[in-house]
């Protein structure tokens, strides 16, 4: 087609060369009209294209073992499982057998009898004070008790001069009720000289404070020398614990309180005794949830006869839930560790297995591990996972 294409431009040349026009547009329609034609004429169709199979990928988790009976399989089963919690907390004295030390008058310490840490026992002695307050307190006692002998000697005298009728009855009244006055201010002050820590029978201005009660001082606020406030916003001198009774505090997360009740017992350990394992009870649950830790303080008591519980120790409390549930079990050994995660390997059909990621828990003494996901009561396993994956490494 192309060679006549090229005749007949050829042809065309030629007619104009030699000056017929109107020959060189005959053949020009003609050619165009053939051209045409060729162009219409049905072309034949394109092969398909060769069409390539993909192969798909091998899937990493699925081996295959030539000789599987050799690695025997065990079936998941359900167990009861008592949700375990576990916090950490520190060693505090029980409120309830605290007692504060005051002292109910300013003035200036002169003796510690007792030290921070020390055991004491009721009625020791823990401090001396030299106090004006008592220094005016034995003033006043002293004024009251010279009004009230000249009260009582001016009752004398008018009773005697009544009896020889050189005196009317009034003026005898009169005197006795100054009398029962002066009484009443002797007793008043004697009585506030008791409660700034002094004797009325004995004059001074340094009084003693002593325990109220036995225990350990686990606080102190006193030095010797110190200034010793009253009442108002002073602090306490000592502070004494009982700690033959103690409580743990302990920072449970949000999440995991579903799994704490009052009542349920806990396992305590100790760093100062890692071997020991004591025995305590929660006996408070927090109301309220530290929005900086997203914890609430759960309070458990655990007796303390040996007094080897400090406050201050840190501990670790594992609580162990009254309520229970359902929960998959199979044998430890069936679950391999593998890049901080667990594993299990499952038969697939014939010489197949898949190895499965799930999330167990802690071995119990049984030698059985309880899983929270990824088994279901039914599914099978190889029974000893090292094995089988030392077996794929060949």
């Amino acid at each position: 087609m192309n060679q006549l294409a090229n005749r007949w431009i050829a042809w065309i040349s030629i007619g104009q060369v030699r000056g017929c026009r109107a020959f060189a547009f005959l053949f020009l329609a003609l050619s165009l009209l053939l051209l045409a034609a060729c162009n219409g004429a049905p072309q034949s169709e394109a092969a398909p294209a060769a069409t390539v199979k993909e192969e798909p990928p091998a899937d990493p988790d699925v081996f295959t073992i030539e000789k599987p009976e050799q690695f025997p399989t065990v079936e998941a089963d359900e167990q009861k499982f008592h949700e375990d919690v576990t916090a950490n907390g520190v060693v505090a004295a029980d409120v309830s057998r605290t007692v504060p030390v005051l002292a109910l008058s300013g003035g200036r310490a002169v003796e510690i009898g007792a030290r921070l840490g020390d055991e004491v026992k009721k009625g020791q002695l823990l401090l001396k004070i030299h106090s004006t307050d008592l220094a005016t307190a034995f003033s006043d006692y002293q004024k009251a008790v010279a009004d009230e002998a000249l009260a009582r000697r001016a009752r004398d005298r008018a009773k005697e001069l009544l009896d020889h009728g050189a005196l009317p009855a009034k003026d005898l009244e009169t005197a006795e009720d100054a009398e029962q006055k002066a009484q009443v201010d002797l007793r008043t002050t004697a009585e506030r000289i008791r409660i700034l820590g002094g004797e009325p029978d004995n004059p001074s201005s340094i009084f003693e404070v002593r325990a109220p009660a036995s225990g350990v001082i686990v606080e102190q606020n006193i030095q010797t020398a110190g200034g010793v406030r009253s009442l108002d916003n002073s602090p306490n001198l000592f502070t004494i614990a009982d700690l033959s009774s103690v409580w743990i505090l302990c920072d449970v997360y949000e999440n995991l309180l579903g799994g704490v009740r009052l009542g349920d017992t806990a396992e305590v350990t100790l760093n100062a005794f890692p071997d020991k394992v004591l025995k305590a009870r929660i006996s408070n649950i927090s109301s309220v949830l530290d929005p900086a830790t997203r914890t609430a303080k759960v309070r458990l008591e655990l007796a303390n006869p040996e007094k080897i519980l400090r406050p201050g120790m840190f501990a670790v409390a594992h609580f162990t839930s009254q309520t229970s549930r359902m929960r998959v079990v199979i044998p430890a050994t069936a679950v391999l560790r593998l890049h901080d995660k667990d594993w299990v390997f499952m038969p697939l059909d014939g010489k197949r297995f898949r190895r499965t990621e799930i999330r167990g828990g802690e071995t119990r003494q049984d030698g059985m591990e309880f899983v929270f996901s990824g088994l279901k009561k039914g599914d099978h396993v190889v029974k000893n996972a090292l094995q089988f994956a030392t077996a794929i490494e060949k």
